[in-house]
Parts: C-alpha cells; sequence; structure tokens
C-alpha cells in the first residue's frame, strides 16, 4: 500500500434516477493503492467508537449496572440471587433492555437509508458522520446523570438507544467512506482492519476498566453509581480523541450527486424507485438480496453483542472482575480472527466467510444453551468460540456490500444496509424478550438468538455473489 494520497475517485454518471447506475463504486478507484494514512485514520474510527459497544452495550454498563439492585424495586433488593422474585426481577429489567433495543432498531429504520441518500447527493458524508458521532458522544456522557434507582432506569435505557441510533447513523456514513479508498482486491483486509481495530480498542478499554476495579476505584466512593458514571465518560472522551483522524485524513467518497438533491419527504419516494432499480438490474440483484439476507443474520449478531454479557452476568453468575476478563478475551479472539479473516475475504469472497462464521455460532451457541447447567467452564469455551466468528462475519458482510454498491449511491446503499439490518432488528430483541417473559427465565433468551442466527444462514445461502466481469447494463 502506497503512502501517496490517490486523486478522488471520478464523478459517477448521473444516472441514478432512471433506477440505473454507472458502475460499481470500488471499479471507480480501479487498483490506485490508498494512503497508509487514509487507511489507519478511517480504521481507528471504529477503534474510538466501540468503546460504546463494549464497555457501554455489552460488558459493563448495561451488564453490570443496569441490572444491578438499584434498580430494582425497593422490595426486591437484596434479595439472594437465587431467589425467585429477584429472579423475576431481574428479568424485567433485561426484558426492558430488549424493549430499548427493538424501539432503537424502528428509529434507525425510518431514518437512515434517506440521511444516506441526502449525504451522497450533498457530497457530505463527513458532515453525517460528525453529527451522527457527536451525538453518540452526548449519549454516553448523558450516563453520568443515571444514578442507581428505579426511576432513573429508562433513562439510561433510552440515553444508549440513542447513543445505539447515532452510532448506526455514523457507522453508515463510515462504511460508505470504505469505499472511496479501497480498492477491489483490499477492500476485505481494509474492512477487517477496521473491525479488528475495533475489537482491539474494545479490549484496551476494558483493560483500563480493569485498572481502575483493581485500584479499588483509586479511592472513590462507590456511592450513586459514581464508578460506572465516570466509565460512561471517559468512553465519550475516548470516542472524541479517536475520531479526529477520520475527518482530517479520509476522502469524502464522492463529490455528490446534485441532480438527485430533494426534500427530506421526497426522499423516500426516490429511495423506494432506487430499491426497485437494484432490484430490476440484474448486475445489482445481488445488493437487494444481500440486503434482506444480512439483515437477519446481522440482527443476530447485534443480539450476541447486546445481550451476550447479560447472560453472562445472570445466568452463570459472572462478577463484575470474571466479566471483564471474559470480554478482554474475546475481544482479543475477536480482533485476532477478524484480521485473519480479511485475507481469506479476499482470497475466497466474503461469502464464504460469513456461511462457515454462521455455521459455528449456530454450533456453539446451541452448545451454550443446552449445556448452561454445567457451569461458568461452558460460557468460557462456547462464548468465546462465538465471538471467534462474530468479528469476521460483520467485517465481510460490509465487504460484500461494498463490492456490490453502486457509484454515488455509497451512503444510501449502506443507509438501506442499517435500515434492513433494522427491519429486522425487531427479531433478536423481540425473541430474547418473549422467550423471557413467557419462561421467566434469561437463560431462554439464548434460544431466541440463536434461531435468529440459524435464520439468517438459511436465507444467506443462495444470495449470489458479485463476479469479476459483471458489468452494469442500463
Amino acid at each position: 500500500m502506497s503512502d501517496d494520497t490517490p486523486d478522488p475517485a471520478p464523478r459517477p454518471d448521473a444516472t441514478a434516477n432512471s433506477g440505473a447506475v454507472g458502475a460499481i463504486g470500488l471499479e471507480l478507484r480501479g487498483e490506485v493503492p490508498p494512503s497508509k494514512k487514509q487507511i489507519y485514520s478511517w480504521a481507528l474510527w471504529d477503534w474510538a467508537t466501540q468503546p460504546f459497544n463494549t464497555v457501554i452495550l455489552t460488558f459493563i454498563f448495561t451488564a453490570l449496572y443496569l441490572t444491578e439492585d438499584g434498580f430494582l424495586p425497593r422490595s426486591l433488593q437484596g434479595l439472594p440471587n437465587d431467589d425467585p422474585a429477584r429472579e423475576a426481577g431481574v428479568a424485567e429489567l433485561t426484558s426492558g433492555l430488549g424493549l430499548g433495543s427493538t424501539i432503537a432498531g424502528l428509529a434507525i429504520l425510518l431514518v437512515a437509508p434517506v440521511l444516506g441518500q441526502r449525504a451522497d447527493a450533498a457530497g457530505r458524508q463527513k458532515l453525517w458522520l460528525g453529527i451522527g458521532t457527536g451525538a453518540l458522544v452526548l449519549c454516553t456522557l448523558g450516563l453520568w446523570f443515571v444514578e442507581p434507582t428505579p426511576s432513573l432506569f429508562w433513562l439510561g435505557v433510552a440515553l444508549i438507544s440513542a447513543g445505539s441510533v447515532f452510532g448506526e447513523i455514523a457507522a453508515v456514513n463510515s462504511n460508505a467512506m470504505l469505499i472511496g479508498i479501497a480498492s477491489p482486491k483490499t477492500v476485505g483486509r481494509i474492512s477487517g482492519l477496521g473491525w479488528g481495530f475495533g475489537y482491539i480498542g474494545g479490549i484496551l478499554a476494558l483493560v483500563l476498566v480493569v485498572v481502575f476495579y483493581a485500584m479499588d476505584w483509586f479511592g472513590l466512593s462507590e456511592d450513586d453509581g459514581l464508578p460506572f458514571r465516570l466509565i460512561a465518560v471517559g468512553c465519550a472522551v475516548w470516542t472524541i480523541i479517536f475520531s479526529i483522524p477520520i475527518f482530517l485524513n479520509v476522502p469524502e467518497p464522492s463529490l455528490g450527486r446534485p441532480e438527485r438533491k430533494v426534500g427530506f419527504f421526497a426522499s423516500y419516494p426516490l429511495l423506494v424507485k432506487d430499491v426497485i432499480g437494484l432490484y430490476r438490474n440484474p448486475v445489482t440483484r445481488p445488493t437487494f438480496w444481500f440486503l434482506l439476507a444480512s439483515a437477519v443474520f446481522r440482527d443476530g449478531l447485534g443480539g450476541v453483542f447486546a445481550f451476550g454479557a447479560v447472560i453472562a452476568s445472570t445466568v452463570f453468575d459472572f462478577d463484575f472482575l470474571q466479566l471483564v476478563i471474559f470480554g478482554i478475551a474475546a475481544n482479543l479472539i475477536a480482533g485476532v480472527s477478524t484480521i485473519i479473516a480479511g485475507r481469506f475475504d479476499d482470497r475466497f469472497g466474503p461469502k464464504r466467510v460469513i456461511v462457515w462464521s454462521l455455521i459455528g455460532m449456530v454450533i456453539a451457541g446451541t452448545a451454550v444453551f443446552f449445556l448452561t447447567g454445567a457451569g461458568k467452564t461452558v460460557f468460557w469455551i462456547g462464548g468465546l468460540i462465538l465471538c471467534a466468528f462474530v468479528g469476521p462475519a460483520q467485517s465481510a458482510a460490509r465487504s460484500f456490500l461494498a463490492r456490490v454498491t453502486p457509484a454515488g449511491r455509497e451512503g444510501e446503499v449502506f443507509g438501506l444496509y442499517a435500515t434492513t439490518g433494522r427491519a429486522a432488528g425487531w427479531m433478536a430483541a423481540a425473541a430474547w424478550t418473549t422467550l423471557i417473559v413467557l419462561t421467566g427465565s434469561t437463560t431462554f433468551g439464548i434460544l431466541g438468538i440463536i434461531l435468529v442466527l440459524a435464520l439468517g444462514l438459511a436465507l444467506v445461502l443462495p444470495v449470489r455473489e458479485r463476479r469479476a466481469g459483471d458489468r452494469v447494463t442500463g
């Protein structure tokens, strides 16, 4: 890879209003190598935002803080962990987290593709990346005000859910910018590098939390959840610092499509027309089918992240230190496996990486569900196997879409990627919530996530990969 900054990609032909496209976006760069500064600056955005996913959403804030005694009704606080009344109270909290995730999914469903389409038209992906990232930071900072009392539980859920929405809006534009720096031969490796950076950033963030805990919170009082609230503030500062390089060094993926500028509400019929165009064009049709198929399996992947640590703490009784150590090991394995899988992606194609990853996850998740009675060792083994496959599946999904995205519609298509994911985003959260409510046990939430992953695997199998030499017609 060269250190020289290449010329910006040429502007695509204005054909989108007719439903036709001039070229696949990656083809406009050809084999011109991106600069290392651009690659690492782009990858650092995943590093910057990963503490929200790892520390806030998965391992620490939701799993250990929002499900602690302080958020339970007063009558349940202090009861033994195996008390049926307390178990039911914790299940109500965990189902509340699932409800928040479902609402966030509906919000992304409504706005992500339209905002992406408008960013494409104006050539302003960086602007929307900044808006999404900035709002994510504000939501994370807002967790400082969530003290451990039942009346503030829903404030915590609302802030985390809103952060998920804004993080997804930002990710749409970060993903679109991948097309501006990658080539058809390097997109898998660069995508894998970004996910790998994210996981490694998550490791470092969790290590800092362990140090914070091992030093007895540096003498801070634990009253009012002060250590956890400070951790949230630290995650926000982390995001601010490490997101700066992408704004300084990475170009917009296109120069804009002024002929596609329409009013906000007029963007919706234009979006429908564009989706129809994706289906009607024989070369971009894989984009259409992949958007649908990936929606399901990515929702299953999201369920693993959203509820994995909740399972560890409430089903397998992981304490604080055990959960954080597991999180460090999980992110290390996921980061390494994702970077390695990026090379398999470029060599064998992203679909194979996705399929084998989903197979591995279904097997590992099923084992965890049926062997919960065997103790923590089951979760250590099964959970780490799951993590070894989650990252490669996510990275390959982004790579697959980048390989079939029409030029000049990067933000829109990745917005559709977010939207279709959220259109199915109710599946894992709803399956999790429904099975817990029906059984009164968080354990059965595991089964809901497994079923969504299995359905996603079945749907992605018939999707055709775009082959070299395929050309857009029309």
